[in-house]
């Protein structure tokens, strides 16, 4: 009765510490980092890995800790490729509880090419990520010369496993409404810079065509021209910081947003769309900034007014390709990217783990190249 008693109150000690730890995440990745070397320290399990897996399937290895050779070497290389029974039971439905993987294929093949380097690790337990009726991802954990958890660490481990999912829904729940923030506020701004100085500017431009008009002096009559042409191009310039922050066309679609936008600079854009156009929010906002940079710089460099944007989306990435028969320019691969539009352009397609690839030869044109997961 009293190693019962003992044993709720350290059960109820653990979970009180890795609520508390994860009440404090506000980033999924130091998160499930954090909270997995919690669970190894108060569990007394020495080995652990978190998958996560996302909507098309791939699975990635989101947090691990104390990983044997066997399974760390080459980036973790073991955990990243292939299939085992627990992601399969994942897509298949039959993984609902904590539960004791006897045969692990992960574990079996490294023990064959060296059995040293699995230290001991046979065995591990796997427990799903849910929360609700969702699910995330799967938590396995492991121990020296431990062939099975009994029924109350499985117990435990599924309390954690519900307390991880429930702040992953979190994290990305309170993502998804700062970025609904965002665009209210960007909304906000543009209608203030519409109202406000876009008309003051447009005013101003009026001003100075009636004044050039009212005056039969030659230099008077050049300076109100000058100012115009000022004005006409400060409008210009607040008319596509206006679309920057709202795009007129993106609430109906992100290749009307595009045609809308490169036409408002002057060009004529050819469009192809090949699949089902339903992305998440941030994969369509850095698509839509990426090809705004793109448009601008064909605008401004290639010297042709005819851009080709292409978009295909399969079922688990999209890839946007925009080009123009311009002037090019000298580009090796190697060196440093030729401006900070294009380096802005690679640095938000890699934060969301794509890639980007830029073509260009003088004379012939330039294209890049982007691929992002979803």
């Amino acid at each position: 009765m009293q190693r019962e008693k003992y044993e709720k109150n350290s059960n109820l000690r653990v979970l009180k510490e890795i609520a508390e730890l994860l009440n404090e995440g506000t980033e999924i990745s130091p998160l499930l980092s954090d909270v997995l070397k919690k669970l190894l320290q108060v569990t007394g399990v020495t080995t652990g890995w978190i998958f996560l897996i996302g909507p098309d399937g791939r699975h990635t290895v989101a947090a691990a800790e104390h990983l044997p050779l066997a399974l760390s070497k080459n980036n973790c290389r073991a955990l990243k490729r292939g299939s085992c029974w627990c992601i399969e039971g994942f897509h298949n439905g039959s993984l609902t509880r904590a539960s004791n993987i006897i045969e692990c294929r992960r574990l079996e093949k490294a023990a064959k090419i060296n059995k040293d380097e699995t230290e001991g690790i046979a065995f591990h337990a796997t427990i799903p990520l849910t929360s609700g009726s969702e699910v995330f991802g799967l938590l396995n954990v492991a121990a020296p010369e431990k062939k099975e958890f009994s029924r109350d660490e499985l117990a435990l481990l599924e309390s954690i496993a519900l307390q991880i999912g429930s702040a992953i829904k979190r994290v990305r729940l309170t993502k998804k409404a700062q970025e609904v923030a965002l665009i209210e506020e960007r909304n906000r701004l543009a209608r203030d810079l519409h109202d406000s100085v876009n008309q003051l500017l447009f005013s101003l431009t009026l001003t100075a065509r009636g004044g050039g008009e009212m005056t039969e002096d030659p230099e008077t009559k050049l300076t109100f021209q000058h100012i115009q042409e000022l004005a006409q191009e400060a409008l210009t310039e607040m008319r596509a910081l206006i679309w920057q922050l709202r795009p007129s066309g993106l609430e109906k679609g992100l290749i009307q947003a595009i045609k809308g936008y490169g036409e408002m600079l002057g060009l004529h854009i050819h469009t192809k769309l090949s699949g089902l156009l339903a992305l998440p929010s941030l994969v369509e906002e850095a698509l839509w900034r990426i090809s705004q940079e793109a448009l601008n710089n064909s605008k401004r460099h290639s010297g042709q007014n005819d851009v080709y944007v292409s978009i295909k989306v399969t079922k688990c990435e999209v890839k946007l390709t925009i080009s123009d028969s311009g002037c090019g320019f000298m580009y090796e691969r190697d060196k440093v990217l030729p401006s900070f539009g294009i380096e802005s352009m690679r640095e938000r397609v890699e934060a969301l783990n794509g890639r980007f690839k830029l073509r260009s030869e003088l004379g012939i044109g330039t294209t890049i190249d982007v691929a992002l997961p979803y």
